[in-house]
């Protein structure tokens, strides 16, 4: 699986209420949140997002509740995946269900700035820095992991398994 993007940049413990504000929480149709994805953050976002760029943050990222609408509307806002110095326990098992491709490193975390250009190779755990040529290694995403990335998720997984 390769991803390639523009890099947004965020802080740490930006938790879901962050990511997708409770107060639109009245539908979870991905189009409609991905119109509110990350504005307390960042009003100006969801405006600015292009299919394919790709969010880097620090410190456990998706912490807070167990809602499935913060990586989704991540996902649907166009993000191809997200890079975080650590990530909460709920929010790591939400994204791949959704098929959110997540990554954990420090050190790409901590070198890669806002609008940076990278490229991400999931199968090998490489991440391309092209703006400031450098490589930083992360682990790869098992191939079972990627099997349900590349399905659209956990759903559409069990969908495909069972001929649906």
């Amino acid at each position: 699986m390769e991803l390639k993007g523009k890099v947004w940049k965020f802080g740490d413990d930006i938790d879901t209420d962050v990511i997708i504000p409770a107060r639109y929480l009245n539908t979870s149709e991905a189009s409609e949140l991905a119109k509110h994805c990350m504005e307390d953050a960042d009003k100006t976002f969801a405006g600015k997002v292009q299919k394919g760029d790709i969010i880097v943050a620090g410190k456990n990222f998706g912490s807070g509740s167990s809602r499935e609408h913060a990586p989704l509307s991540i996902k649907a806002s166009g993000v191809s995946c997200v890079i975080a110095k650590s990530f909460a326990r709920i929010f790591y098992r939400n994204s791949f269900n959704i098929g959110l491709p997540i990554f954990e490193s420090d050190k790409a975390c901590d070198r890669i700035s806002e609008g940076d250009l990278i490229e991400i190779d999931a199968s090998n755990g490489l991440i391309k820095n092209n703006t400031k040529k450098e490589e930083y290694v992360v682990k790869p995403i098992p191939e079972f992991m990627q099997e349900l990335l590349s399905a659209g998720g956990l759903m559409e997984y069990g969908k495909r398994k069972m001929g649906v």
